[in-house]
């Protein structure tokens, strides 16, 4: 199995398996942006971690020449990833913390391409086309909690609930 495919894989077992369990009868599960939820959090866990172990030298070296203080932004970003899990957890903070991700992910898009472009390209899901379609991903789940907490009228946007 290619590596690059552990992020999305994460997404989708958990999101899978927590929905599941809402059909199964666990009531705490059973709305499905509290799915999605648990499946974009341990998406930016396991992302977030890879800032700091792993594979923080191939992640610095993805960001383009453009930006200052490569190592810096990587650390930034890693942090920002683990709040951003933290933060999709609790209901209250959910919402916020969707649209933070969000435009994080859109943010570090150009990274992704200047990787896919400039290479090293070690695995498939280095290659510009996967690596798009792994953030759509991504930015659909993300986007999807957004709309869903933007949707719901009778709550105010940080106060809504699953």
């Amino acid at each position: 199995m290619d590596p690059g495919l552990a992020p999305v894989l994460m997404l989708i077992a958990v999101t899978a398996t927590l929905f599941l369990l809402g059909v199964f009868g666990v009531q705490r599960f059973k709305p499905w942006p509290v799915a999605v939820r648990g499946g974009v959090a341990a998406l930016f866990v396991t992302t977030g971690l890879a800032h700091f172990i792993g594979m923080r030298e191939e992640l610095i070296a993805m960001v383009p020449p453009a930006l200052p203080a490569p190592g810096l932004l990587v650390t930034v970003t890693g942090v920002l990833e683990l709040v951003g899990a933290a933060g999709v957890l609790w209901s209250r903070t959910a919402p916020w913390a969707s649209a933070g991700l969000t435009l994080l992910l859109l943010g570090m898009f150009p990274a992704n391409v200047y990787k896919a472009l400039h290479g090293p390209v070690t695995s498939t899901m280095d290659e510009l086309v996967p690596r798009s379609l792994m953030q759509v991903v991504f930015l659909a789940a993300t986007v999807s909690l957004v709309v869903y907490y933007a949707r719901t009228p009778d709550r105010p946007f940080a106060q809504r609930r699953p």
